[in-house]
C-alpha cells in the first residue's frame, strides 16, 4: 500500500431520494360511469446504503466523492399505477468501516462482513394515492399524500483495519521487517524512525494451508495518546486486532520499561485494549554478541506475557513465533 493511496478517513455529504407524490385521479372510461378514485401511490426515494467489500483495503475511491445523492421516487398515476422507486446508491467500503455523525461522534453504522448492507440514510416514503382514502362517506376524495422528503447529512467514514495480529512497537522496532519476512507484503524498510507512514497488511502462511492476517501499525511514541507523533492517527487500527504482538528490540536499554510504556499508551487511548491477548517478541537478537548476552536478557523480562525471541533478518525464531500466534488465535476463537 503506497502512502498516497491509503485513505482511512473521509467526510461526505449524503442525500437520500424524496418519495414521489400520490396521484389524485378518477377512473374515466366509456361505459363505466362514476368509476371512482384510482390514483396510485408514489414511489419510494432511493436509499444511501453502505456495503462491505472484502476486496477493498482503503477509502481512496471515496476521497474525491464529496456529494452522494440518491434518485427521487416518481409520482403515482391513474389506474392504481404506483410510481417508480428511486435508484439506491451503494457505497462499497472495506471491512472494518464505521460511519459516524461528524458533530456528535455517534456511530451510525459499522461494516464487518463481506456483502453486508446497512442503510445509512433511508429514502423518503412515497405518498398514498386518493384510492386509499375512499370510503362510504367520502366516495370521491380529491386529495392524496405528498411524498416524504429525503434525508441529508454529512457523514464521516472511518476505517479500522481488521486483522488477526497487530504489531505494536516504537519506531524501528522491526515491525516492517517482520511483516516482510513472514508474508508477501513489502513495506518500506529503512534505518530511520517513522519509515512506515501507513498501516500495512500481510497474509502469513501457516502449517496445513492455514493462514492469518498480520497488520503493521505505524510506530507509536511516548505521548502518542495525547497526539504526539503518528501514533494517535493509527491507534484506532489496533482496536480491531484479535491479538497484539508487542515488538521490543534486544538492543533496548530497558525492555521491561519499553513494554510498559507501550502498554500505558494503549491504556490511555482506550482502556478496553487491555482486555486483548498480548504476546511479546524480542527482535533483532542477531545483533547480540553471544548466547550469554541472550541469557542475561531473559532474566529481566516482563511477567505474565508469553515471550519469544526472533531475528527477522536471519529468520531465527520465526517458526516458533507463528506457532505461538496460532496457538493463541485458536484459544481466542474458542473463548468467543
Amino acid at each position: 500500500m503506497a502512502s498516497s493511496n491509503f485513505i482511512d478517513y473521509v467526510k461526505i455529504n449524503c442525500r437520500s431520494g424524496a418519495g414521489g407524490a400520490g396521484s389524485v385521479h378518477f377512473r374515466r372510461e366509456k361505459h363505466v360511469p362514476k368509476g371512482g378514485p384510482d390514483g396510485g401511490d408514489g414511489g419510494r426515494g432511493g436509499h444511501i446504503i453502505l456495503k462491505g467489500n472484502a476486496q477493498l483495503w482503503t477509502l481512496l475511491h471515496l476521497k474525491y466523492r464529496k456529494h452522494v445523492k440518491a434518485e427521487n421516487g416518481t409520482a403515482g398515476e391513474g389506474g392504481r399505477r404506483s410510481g417508480q422507486q428511486g435508484e439506491d446508491v451503494f457505497l462499497e467500503v472495506p471491512l472494518g468501516t464505521i460511519a459516524r455523525d461528524p458533530d456528535t461522534g455517534e456511530k451510525l453504522a459499522e461494516i464487518t462482513e463481506d456483502s453486508q448492507e446497512l442503510i445509512l440514510l433511508p429514502g423518503g416514503r412515497g405518498g398514498l394515492g386518493n384510492d386509499h382514502f375512499k370510503s362510504a362517506t367520502q366516495q370521491a376524495p380529491h386529495y392524496a399524500q405528498p411524498g416524504e422528503a429525503g434525508q441529508e447529512a454529512w457523514v464521516v467514514l472511518e476505517l479500522k483495519l481488521l486483522a488477526d495480529v497487530g504489531l505494536v512497537g516504537f519506531p524501528n522496532a522491526g515491525k516492517s521487517t517482520l511483516l516482510s519476512a513472514v508474508s508477501a507484503a513489502r513495506p518500506e524498510i529503512a534505518d530511520y524512525p517513522f519509515t512506515t507512514l501507513v498501516p500495512n497488511l500481510g497474509v502469513v502462511a501457516y502449517r496445513d494451508f492455514k493462514s492469518f492476517v498480520m497488520a503493521d501499525i505505524p510506530g507509536i511514541i511516548e505521548g502518542a495518546s495525547q497526539g504526539k507523533g503518528l501514533g494517535l492517527r493509527f491507534l484506532r487500527h489496533i482496536e480491531r486486532n484479535s491479538i497484539l504482538l508487542f515488538l521490543v528490540p534486544a538492543t533496548s536499554d530497558n525492555i521491561r520499561q519499553e513494554y510498559n510504556t507501550l502498554l500505558d499508551e494503549l491504556h490511555a487511548y482506550n482502556p478496553e485494549l487491555m482486555d486483548k491477548k498480548r504476546l511479546l517478541a524480542i527482535t533483532k537478537i542477531d545483533l547480540l554478541e553471544n548466547e550469554e548476552a541472550l541469557a542475561l536478557l531473559k532474566e529481566d523480562l516482563p511477567k505474565k506475557v508469553p515471550v519469544t525471541f526472533i531475528s527477522s533478518v536471519s529468520q531465527r525464531g520465526l517458526t516458533e513465533l507463528k506457532d505461538l500466534i496460532w496457538q493463541n488465535l485458536t484459544t481466542t476463537a474458542e473463548a468467543t
